[in-house]
């Protein structure tokens, strides 16, 4: 992989429907076991009312933006930042979107806009990752 394979606005996107099972499965290998995630009576007395997902598996899909498209295999995270805008639930679809946004040729290193949306094509998390190509 080449860094001159990559253009300012290249994009990819993932997309996933989130299920109880996937939940059940993030909080097992997170060892998350926060009752918001997997308790309906616990969840309905919160201002969600229901179940919602880890922000951290809904991110994850970047992760696989990332490590499958663009760039792909062959590069590093070296940072991530998130911001956790809206919760997800059950059967939410999520598509992972994500972005070049800068280039330094000089040092194999691209910059991408990391954002996920869900159903209704409303942003619930917005971040930005910095790769380097190896």
């Amino acid at each position: 992989m080449k860094i001159s394979n990559f253009n300012i606005g290249d994009k990819a996107q993932v997309r996933q429907k989130i299920t109880k099972q996937i939940i059940k499965d993030f909080s097992v290998i997170s060892k998350d076991t926060n009752p918001i995630h997997l308790d309906n009576g616990y969840a309905k007395k919160t201002i969600f009312k229901k179940n919602i997902a880890h922000g951290l598996l809904v991110a994850s899909y970047i992760s696989s933006a990332l490590g499958t498209k663009i760039p792909g295999p062959g590069a590093i995270y070296l940072s991530q930042n998130l911001l956790f805008i809206r919760p997800v639930f059950i059967d939410d679809e999520i598509t992972a979107e994500v972005e070049i946004i800068s280039i330094r040729k000089s040092k194999n290193i691209i910059t991408l806009r990391t954002t996920c949306f869900n159903q209704k094509q409303e942003e619930v998390i917005s971040g930005e990752a910095v790769l380097k190509i190896i």
